[in-house]
């Protein structure tokens, strides 16, 4: 990755509002349909393990994503994570779908998790890790997976300045729903119907993802 396209990427590190956590088939309650419960992203992250396994669709890469950059830069706006009182929205990317930008990356396939987490390190460094994870998050709000139905298209701000995410419903009644990056040239993300309102009935809610979103042109 380019320093031009790093230090694009880092100007995020000012804000004040992130997240980018959840834990992949974590318990939805439909009996908790507020968003009043104040139990954070990290604590729910941090119950499944924080340990790299097998497991290609779950959020292993993600977090230790999180922890390297809170282990990096302590005062960076990631901490945001454990206060489960400041409302946010997150699209989790799994594992596979690192696997699949480091590929994009550096044009080798990584069969482990820890190879995938270790390269993309190397390839992009912890600022540009941290800026893409704030390109991840609605900051300021709890949207649920009917919320984003209810919109069918819908553009919204993220915790990245100047990179907005746009989510769409693309097939009725079914729910497919897409979100479109800032990136032409890659595939486009959609919503897991099976990793949906992780966290539901807090204020800080997530929803697994196909792909990590890239909010600039990347290889």
């Amino acid at each position: 990755m380019s320093l031009s396209v790093r230090r694009c990427l880092t100007a995020s590190t000012a804000l004040a509002v992130v997240a980018a956590a959840g834990v992949a088939g974590a318990a939805t309650s439909s009996a908790a349909p507020s968003t009043s419960g104040t139990q954070s992203l990290v604590s729910v992250l941090m119950a499944d393990g924080d340990t790299f396994d097998g497991n290609w669709d779950d959020y292993d890469i993600l977090t230790q994503a999180v922890v390297a950059v809170l282990k990096a830069k302590p005062d960076s706006p990631v901490k945001v994570l454990a206060d489960g009182t400041t409302p946010v929205t997150a699209f989790l990317p799994t594992d596979r779908a690192f696997q699949d930008l480091a590929k994009s990356l550096t044009g080798t396939t990584y069969h482990q998790e820890r190879g995938v987490f270790n390269a993309l390190v190397s390839a992009a460094g912890v600022d540009t890790i941290e800026a893409v994870l704030l390109y991840h998050v609605v900051p300021g709000a709890t949207v649920t997976s009917a919320d984003v139905l209810a919109k069918r298209t819908t553009k919204v701000n993220t915790a990245l300045p100047e990179a907005g995410l746009t989510i769409a419903t693309i097939s009725a009644p079914y729910g497919v729903v897409r979100l479109r990056d800032l990136d032409t040239t890659s595939k486009d993300a959609y919503l897991i119907g099976s990793q949906l309102d992780i966290n539901k009935g807090n204020k800080q809610i997530a929803h697994g993802i196909t792909s990590v979103l890239r909010p600039i042109d990347l290889p």
